[in-house]
C-alpha cells in the first residue's frame, strides 16, 4: 500500500505536546483512506470515499466494527459495514436513493481545521467535508456544506460529529433525515443483547412500519430486526455476553435509534454480504428519523454520537 505523510498542521493534531500520526494510505482498488492513530495504540481508518469509517480498533489491536468480507470497496457501491453516514436521506424515507448519497460521495480532507476546545486535552482528530456539487444540486437542489469531525480519545472512544449548514442563497430552507448506520462486531447475535430502549415506541420495518411498544426488559435477537425506536434515552448499552464486552453509545442531537440484523434469509439474499456473517454484526445507528431536521439559510446542525467500550458486562 502506498502512504502518504501530510503536513505537520495536520500531523500535530494534538492539545498536548504529543505527536500523533495521521497518513493517507491507498487501499482497495485505489480508494484514499486516513488513518488516524491516538498514542495509547487505539485506531480508525476512514475512507474519503463516503466519509467512511471501516476501522476502529482498540489500544490491543482488537477490531470492534464489523465489515463484510464480501465487500468489494468499488464505487458506486457503497461499503457494507463499519459506519456509514445516511445523509440527506435515511433508508428509503424519500426520492433519494437508500440512505441518500454522503455514502457514494468523495469527501475533501480539511487540512486546516478549527481546533478543538482549548480545554480537551489528549485528544486527536480529523475533519473531512462535503459540499454540494452541480450534479447533486440535480437531485437534491439545496445548497450546504456538512463537516464531519472524527475524534479519538486517550481511551479510544470514538466521536463522530457532523455539522451540516444550509448555506444557500435562494432564502430556502431545506429538510434532512440522518443515521451514523454504525456495524458493531459481536460474538454471537444470540448472545448479545442491548439496554436503553426498553417500553419505548418503535416502528417496525419488517411490519410495513406500524408502530408498536418496546415489551421486553432488554432487546435480544432469534430473528430479523429493522426497527426505529422513537425519543430514546442518550445513552444505550450493547452487551456481548460471549465476549464479556459493552459498547456504550451516547448521543446528542439524534433522538431515535435504528436496530438491525438482517437474520438468515436476507443475508443470503445480499450480494455483498456473507451467508452466515449476520451471526457477528449488529447495527445500532443514533438517527434523526420520526422529525425530520429543517434548516434555514445560515443555520447549522450538530449531531454528536461518542462509542465506548467497557470490557465487562455492566449491571442490569
Amino acid at each position: 500500500m502506498e502512504t502518504v505523510t501530510l503536513t505537520n498542521q495536520l500531523i500535530t493534531q494534538m492539545s498536548t505536546s504529543e505527536r500523533t500520526p495521521v497518513e493517507i494510505v491507498k487501499s482497495v482498488n485505489g480508494l484514499e483512506k486516513v488513518v488516524l492513530r491516538e498514542i495509547h495504540g487505539s485506531s480508525v481508518e476512514v475512507y474519503l470515499y463516503g466519509a467512511h469509517v471501516s476501522s476502529w480498533k482498540n489500544e490491543h489491536g482488537e477490531e470492534l466494527l464489523f465489515i463484510s468480507s464480501k465487500e468489494i470497496f468499488k464505487p458506486p457501491k457503497p461499503i457494507r459495514g463499519g459506519i456509514p453516514i445516511c445523509f440527506p436521506q435515511f433508508s428509503n424515507l424519500g426520492p433519494l436513493e437508500l440512505h441518500g448519497f454522503a455514502r457514494n460521495r468523495l469527501w475533501a480532507l480539511d487540512d486546516d481545521p478549527p481546533p478543538l476546545p482549548p480545554d480537551v486535552t489528549d485528544k486527536v482528530f480529523l475533519d473531512l467535508i462535503l459540499r454540494s456539487t452541480t450534479e447533486d444540486l440535480k437531485i437534491w437542489p439545496h445548497s450546504f456544506e456538512y463537516r464531519l469531525r472524527i475524534t479519538l480519545g486517550p481511551g479510544g472512544d470514538l466521536m463522530l460529529t457532523s455539522l451540516v449548514r444550509n448555506t444557500g442563497t435562494d432564502g430556502k430552507p431545506f429538510t434532512f433525515t440522518f443515521a451514523y448506520h454504525t456495524y458493531f462486531s459481536v460474538s454471537d447475535i444470540s448472545e448479545v443483547r442491548v439496554e436503553g430502549l426498553e417500553t419505548l415506541d418503535y416502528l417496525d420495518n419488517c411490519q410495513k412500519r406500524e408502530r408498536f411498544t418496546e415489551q421486553g426488559d432488554s432487546l435480544t435477537f432469534e430473528s430479523e430486526v429493522d426497527r426505529i425506536y422513537l425519543s430514546t434515552p442518550t445513552k444505550i448499552a450493547v452487551m456481548d455476553h460471549e465476549k464479556k464486552r459493552t459498547f456504550l453509545i451516547r448521543k446528542d442531537g439524534l433522538p431515535d435509534a435504528v436496530v438491525w440484523n438482517p437474520w438468515d434469509k436476507k443475508a443470503k439474499a445480499m450480494a455483498d454480504f456473507g451467508d452466515d456473517e449476520y451471526k457477528h454484526m449488529l447495527c445500532v445507528e443514533a438517527a434523526a428519523v420520526e422529525k425530520p431536521i429543517t434548516l434555514k439559510p445560515g443555520e447549522e446542525w450538530r449531531g454528536r454520537q461518542e462509542l465506548s467500550v467497557v470490557n465487562k458486562l455492566l449491571d442490569s
